[in-house]
């Protein structure tokens, strides 16, 4: 008699749940890998009228980033500076907002920034020629 050799029920059993507890693990660092590779979205705006852009982090007295501060840019560009556009963005809960499609050339610059919250305000200026990515801090309040 020839006697086949194979696995049991309950090493086939254990077969089973280890691979399935393997494939659990693998998904489960997968979808942690691809959530942590994701940034917020920063809320943004844009212009349409070239590649430069302006990034804001608005903070308070005490550091702590500020939500739903208004960036607001009003800005006149064109022959004799007679079209202008006006930009408006609020910054998400980590008080970042991004605008972008600013031009590099302007009649007039510097760009004016206005950031305000509440009664709290502050201008900040840019000349994207100088330069076209700039990054602010605005720290709001006293």
């Amino acid at each position: 008699m020839t006697q086949k050799l194979g696995i049991s029920g309950s090493q086939r059993m254990l077969n089973r749940i280890a691979l399935w507890t393997l494939g659990a693990i693998l998904v489960c660092i997968a979808g942690a890998a691809s959530l942590a590779g994701i940034p917020a979205d920063v809320p943004t705006v844009s212009a349409g009228l070239g590649p430069c852009t302006a990034d804001f982090t608005v903070t308070d007295a005490s550091s702590k980033p500020v939500y739903n501060a208004n960036v607001h840019l009003k800005m006149k560009y064109g022959f004799m500076s007679k079209r202008d556009t006006e930009l408006d963005v609020a910054t998400d809960s980590n008080g970042k907002a991004r605008m972008e499609g600013l031009p590099v050339k302007l009649k007039k610059p510097p760009m004016e920034f206005t950031v305000t919250k509440d009664a709290a305000s502050q201008t900040v200026t840019a000349d994207p020629a100088t330069n076209c990515h700039s990054t602010f801090a605005v720290t709001l309040g006293k």
